[in-house]
C-alpha cells in the first residue's frame, strides 16, 4: 500500500488507490488462510484424531483459533467498506484496513506455525518439531517484518 502523495491526486482519490492496494495484498492471503482453516476444521473427524495427546490437541485448537482471527480480519476490511459505503470516510475505513490486515497476518503467521508444529509433531521427533516450527517463525518474522522495517528505515520520506 502506497501513501505517497502523487501530483494532481486528491486525498479521496489517495484514499481510493489506497484501499484497492490493500483488498490487493489481501486477496493474496485470504484463500490460504481460508484452506489451511478448512484443513484443520477436518482434523477430528479423521480417525487418527483419537490418538493425538494433550500438546497435539492444544496446538490444533491454538492453530485453528489463530487461523479463524485471520479469517475474521482479512475479510473485515470489506466489511468496514460496506457499513461505510457512502458516508465520505475513505480515509478511515483505509487506517481501520491497514490494522486489520497487519492483525490478520500476526494470526496467520501464528497459525502457520502452530499447524506446522502439529503436523510435524506426527511425523518426526518432538524436539525437532519444535526447532523446525520455532525456525519457521523466525523466517517469517524476518520475511514479513524485520527486512521491510529496515529497507523502509533506509527510505527517505517523501
Amino acid at each position: 500500500m502506497s501513501d505517497e502523495v502523487r501530483p494532481g491526486e486528491s486525498e479521496d482519490q489517495r484514499a481510493d488507490r489506497n484501499f484497492v492496494d490493500l483488498l490487493q495484498e489481501l486477496r493474496v492471503t485470504q484463500t490460504g488462510v481460508q484452506i489451511l482453516f478448512g484443513f484443520l476444521l477436518t482434523i477430528p473427524l479423521q480417525a487418527r484424531f483419537e490418538k493425538l495427546d494433550t500438546y497435539e490437541l492444544t496446538l490444533l485448537v491454538l492453530a485453528v483459533l489463530c487461523l479463524a482471527v485471520a479469517t475474521t480480519c482479512i475479510i473485515a476490511p470489506v466489511a468496514w467498506h460496506r457499513a461505510m459505503f457512502r458516508h465520505r470516510l475513505k480515509r478511515e475505513i483505509v487506517d481501520v484496513a491497514s490494522v486489520f490486515a497487519k492483525s490478520g497476518l500476526t494470526a496467520l503467521a501464528l497459525g502457520i506455525v502452530m499447524a506446522m508444529m502439529l503436523m510435524l509433531d506426527l511425523v518426526v521427533p518432538r524436539w525437532l518439531a519444535v526447532t523446525l516450527g520455532v525456525s519457521l517463525a523466525l523466517l517469517i518474522m524476518m520475511t514479513w517484518l524485520v527486512v521491510p522495517v529496515l529497507r523502509r528505515r533506509g527510505l527517505s520520506p517523501r
